[in-house]
């Protein structure tokens, strides 16, 4: 997962569903290095809030970009938001 360009991570999710489990893993994969350069927020939910599941990435280039973890795997929400990562990454090269 390219996280060079993040610049701020929301995570919120139930932690006894079946999308607490891409939700922890994508936080797992954060270095902590990370934390110097982009806010990482999350939110463990409880049964009873009304709120959504979301893992939700804003890139440097203030471009949004969330996903549902409960309706994806790891290797999707990665290939996901490595999408819009690996455009940042064409663009600082060219302009090098």
């Amino acid at each position: 997962m390219i996280i060079k360009y993040f610049t701020k991570v929301t995570v919120k999710f139930h932690p006894f569903t079946a999308g607490a489990k891409p939700a922890r893993l994508f936080l797992s994969r954060l270095p902590s290095a990370i934390k110097s350069q982009c806010v990482i927020d999350y939110k463990v939910l409880s049964a009873t809030t009304t709120e959504k599941p979301i893992i939700e990435v804003v890139f440097k280039d203030k471009h949004k970009m969330n996903i549902d973890p409960e309706t994806a795997n790891i290797v999707e929400v990665a290939n996901h938001f490595d999408s819009h990562s690996r455009k940042l990454a064409i663009k600082d090269a060219i302009s090098e």
